[in-house]
């Protein structure tokens, strides 16, 4: 399908060799947003390591914006992972250098070459996740929100046509909770860009609704309605 960014199809998802999740069938539109919910070790980070490359695919068919991961080998990953955005719980921003730095630094990991490019680059996602003022700011003198936001301001850097992420709001007070989702569903309506997120905070997902898709017993559920737990 055309605007297909994330096409599963009887996948069978292994960590080493004992199998995690099985006869995975998923499609995530352009545009779409989607919580990925269960219970610790039901399987959420296995898939979406699955969907960036950490995990090889080894039974079913699955494309993720555009690359066929059965025939995914480490050299293609890098140009996999330059389409896809992926935020993290713990920001994972290196400490030694001010946020231009971090941002810069992944640029040139994925092949940017002309500074001039670059700085508009990083000036232009620091403005859309609200901290433009921030280049010269180290990783320490930002509250875990703004972290947050370079998280996401970094993941936006190739313009990504997926973003995962993975517990975004999960070291986050309620209120910052609430400006990163506002965040992620606008990032999601003004680019078109597909966001899978994982998360165990169902106040979250009830503020915030949207599609859900559950991992349990082995097997993904579409659509799953939700128990509290």
């Amino acid at each position: 399908m055309e605007d297909s960014i994330v096409e599963l199809s009887h996948v069978n998802i292994y960590q080493g060799k004992n199998l995690i999740l099985q006869d995975v069938n998923l499609t995530v539109k352009k545009g779409e947003f989607v919580y990925l919910v269960g219970k610790t070790g039901t399987g959420k980070s296995s898939l979406l390591k699955t969907l960036y490359g950490d995990l090889s695919l080894t039974e079913g068919e699955c494309t993720v914006v555009g690359f066929d991961l059965r025939k995914m080998d480490w050299k293609k990953v890098p140009f996999l992972r330059r389409n896809l955005g992926v935020v993290f719980q713990d920001f994972q921003l290196l400490t030694d250098r001010n946020v231009n730095d971090n941002l810069k630094f992944v640029l040139r990991a994925t092949g940017w070459k002309d500074e001039k490019l670059m700085d508009e680059k990083i000036l232009d996602v620091l403005d859309k996740v609200g901290l433009k003022s921030k280049g010269f700011k180290m990783p320490f003198e930002l509250s875990g929100g703004e972290q947050q936001r370079i998280d996401i301001a970094r993941a936006l850097l190739n313009s990504p046509k997926l973003i995962l992420a993975d517990e975004p709001t999960g070291n986050l007070d309620p209120e910052t909770s609430d400006e990163i989702m506002q965040l992620l569903f606008q990032i999601c309506r003004d680019y078109g860009t597909a966001i899978i997120m994982a998360t165990h905070d169902y106040i979250v997902i009830n503020k915030f609704p949207a599609r859900m898709v559950r991992t349990e017993r082995g097997k993904v559920f579409d659509n799953a309605t939700i128990s509290i737990e």
